[in-house]
């Protein structure tokens, strides 16, 4: 399955494990704009985070593969005397638990599948909190990872703000930027206020990569420094970022034109771009993929990985193509188009 998120509902693609057909159902969660689905294989349940104008932040549960849903936004709120939540951006399950970050940027934990929902008010307590700006899209917490050896152990990261890691279980926090540039700073190199754009840990739960603003980075030690790695790329400004599910060196990355030259891929090219050794090289990866007058633009959720063997990438965009490949980027097809613009896409293997 592939799960997506959309300005208008929740989507799943099905296929069988070859991956060359696809069906496609949605939109469903109302046609609320979805943020991020995803599932969870400890519970077989699907969630997706969004947000309405009228109604406010929720998160949307099923329990059937996406037959039926059920909403909550129990909980979503920072007190009297904070700002209103406006979406969720991202959720996590971990070790029984769901995490979701919000907008205005926040963390919240939930114990009961997403029926009520808790602030975890020490990422906000930080005393840079005061000093948080929005990156282009808000002030978002967007990437959510949680160590799956360690459940005390978490990154964050938010824009326009950066990363920060939790070793105590979110009881409280260290920003984790040395190393990322910040152009649009007065600061090159600040403590915080780095754009990151998408967060991910690698599958053996020691390397973590980002996609920024200003570059790729990898960091070896849990984020304490981190290495650019944007040379061979034909841009340092991109949004969406893949790991390989098995292969701690392979990364994935779409590259866009820049941050004011219009935000789609340089050259009107579709290209993704995969490293196989860290990011020290990069191979563009375009067999399949819109060679010309692509004016398009893939937003930080907006690629993904399945687990088979070999690997599936899924690449959706902000106008609604969704491109698959089953054997690693080596070739691609359009598997769905018309959709509503894409915010998020997510896998899931599930017996037929």
């Amino acid at each position: 399955m592939v799960l997506l998120g959309t300005k208008k509902g929740a989507f799943i693609l099905e296929s069988t494990v070859g991956r060359k057909q696809w069906s496609v159902r949605g939109p469903y969660c109302q046609a609320w704009p979805i943020y991020h689905t995803v599932f969870d294989p400890a519970t077989k349940s699907i969630y997706a985070g969004g947000g309405n104008a009228w109604f406010g932040p929720g998160v949307w549960r099923s329990d059937d593969l996406g037959e039926t849903w059920s909403q909550s936004g129990e909980g979503f709120s920072y007190g009297d005397d904070g700002p209103r939540i406006d979406e969720i951006w991202h959720i996590t399950p971990a070790q029984g638990a769901l995490y979701a970050g919000a907008s205005p940027a926040g963390l919240f934990r939930s114990e009961d599948q997403g029926k009520t929902w808790q602030h975890v008010a020490s990422l906000r307590a930080h005393p840079s909190c005061p000093q948080w700006t929005p990156g282009a899209g808000g002030l978002c917490l967007h990437s959510l990872i949680v160590h799956p050896d360690d459940p005390q152990h978490m990154w964050v990261a938010i824009s326009a703000v950066g990363t920060f890691e939790s070793t105590d279980g979110g009881q409280s926090w260290m920003t984790r930027n040395k190393g990322v540039r910040a152009e649009f700073h007065p600061e090159r190199y600040p403590e915080f206020g780095q754009c990151v754009h998408k967060l991910l840990l690698a599958a053996d739960g020691k390397q973590l990569y980002q996609q920024n603003h200003c570059g790729v980075y990898r960091s070896s030690d849990f984020g304490a420094q981190w290495e650019e790695i944007s040379a061979g790329l034909p841009s340092d400004f991109g949004f969406p970022l893949a790991l390989h599910p098995r292969d701690a060196a392979t990364l994935y990355v779409v590259p866009l034109n820049g941050a004011i030259e219009g935000r789609y891929v340089p050259d009107a090219r579709m290209v993704v771009w995969r490293s196989t050794d860290r990011g020290d090289t990069w191979t563009p990866l375009t067999k399949g993929l819109p060679g010309e007058h692509a004016y398009l633009g893939v937003l930080r959720e907006g690629m993904a990985v399945d687990a088979l063997d070999p690997a599936g990438i899924y690449v959706g965009t902000s106008t609604g193509q969704l491109f698959g490949s089953n054997d690693e980027g080596e070739s691609w097809q359009e598997i769905a188009a018309h959709l509503p613009p894409i915010f998020s896409v997510e896998t899931a293997i599930v017996e037929g």
